[in-house]
């Protein structure tokens, strides 16, 4: 392959980061106050059996008005900064990856539909690759989500006084081993989680366009299409999400090691054993209320900036 072909294919791999990374931080920008709320259901009873702790929050909207009352509103959009940092590193790396293997057919088959078991590995191990490099940024989001006014505090309360303050609290703490500490947390989370949203995408999308029913309006088969992908991923990742809230959110020790527990197979143990399988699935609605319409608005969002980019390159052309 030649230089010049080896930099339009640069190009486009660019641009397809580059939307990714927008779309997903327009979608993280209105669906942060779920992610809030799941986070404080995720931690509340954590170790506790079921029924031998006071239940701060009831439900979903019981917990979003707690937050507004006791901490104001703008409370619901704590974490928000590190929180669209994320979604830069992460969506940027795995739609982009994701729409860069569907435009050059490496996940779909021959008759073009969506390959699965090729369509699993490449969102799943793309999501692995951003979660890892982002995850400071997923750190300082959920320890400033947990935290809490005192009459309403579920979980380790950090005390960080902002994004700012929490990244060199860390850094002071350990330096890059402090801003890494369980790093491998979010990785079963975001494989299932990608692999599943992703392929089931693909699926959906495949089974629309068969039906032949919305042949010009393309936007629409999107929207419909990741909100089934994002219905399934609220089931097959929240177990994983859970165990990424607590060991994120841990006190640690002065060795830097956490002080509940000492890794996933430890934190699923142990939350399995006391609080039962409905441990790990706290906060399972607020995650659907958060995942599907965050898959909708990402991959709308990315439908529509595409579109717009192609349009800028005939008019520039």
């Amino acid at each position: 392959m030649s230089r010049e072909s080896n930099a339009v294919i640069d190009k486009t791999l660019g641009v397809e980061f580059a939307i990714g990374a927008l779309a997903a931080v327009g979608a993280g920008f209105f669906t942060n106050p779920v992610d809030v709320v799941k986070v404080r259901l995720q931690l509340q009873g954590e170790l506790e059996a079921r029924g031998a702790y006071k239940k701060i929050y009831k439900n979903t909207l019981h917990a979003a008005y707690l937050i507004a009352k006791h901490e104001g509103v703008l409370a619901l959009q704590a974490g928000l900064v590190p929180a669209l940092a994320f979604q830069v590193v992460l969506n940027g790396i795995r739609l982009g990856a994701y729409k860069s293997a569907q435009r050059y057919e490496l996940i779909v088959d021959k008759q073009g539909n969506t390959d699965v078991l090729r369509t699993t590995l490449v969102s799943g191990t793309a999501g692995c690759v951003g979660a890892v490099l982002g995850s400071p940024f997923y750190l300082v989001k959920t320890q400033l989500q947990a935290q809490s006014a005192k009459s309403i505090a579920v979980g380790y309360q950090h005390d960080h006084s902002g994004s700012w303050d929490a990244f060199k609290s860390l850094w002071k703490e350990g330096g890059v081993a402090a801003l890494y500490r369980g790093w491998n947390a979010n990785l079963p989370r975001v494989f299932v989680g990608s692999a599943t949203q992703l392929t089931t995408f693909g699926l959906a999308s495949d089974w629309l366009r068969s039906l032949n029913i919305f042949p010009d309006r393309p936007i629409l088969l999107t929207f419909l299409a990741s909100a089934i992908g994002g219905s399934c991923v609220a089931v097959t990742m929240q177990p994983f999400d859970v165990l990424a809230t607590r060991l994120y959110n841990q006190q640690t020790d002065a060795a830097g090691k956490g002080t509940l527990y000492n890794g996933l197979v430890d934190a699923f143990v142990k939350i399995f054993r006391t609080e039962g399988f409905t441990g790990l699935y706290k906060g399972t609605f607020p995650t659907w209320m958060r995942i599907a319409p965050h898959t909708v608005l990402c991959l709308v969002f990315y439908e529509q900036l595409d579109q717009l980019y192609r349009k800028l390159r005939i008019q520039i052309d």
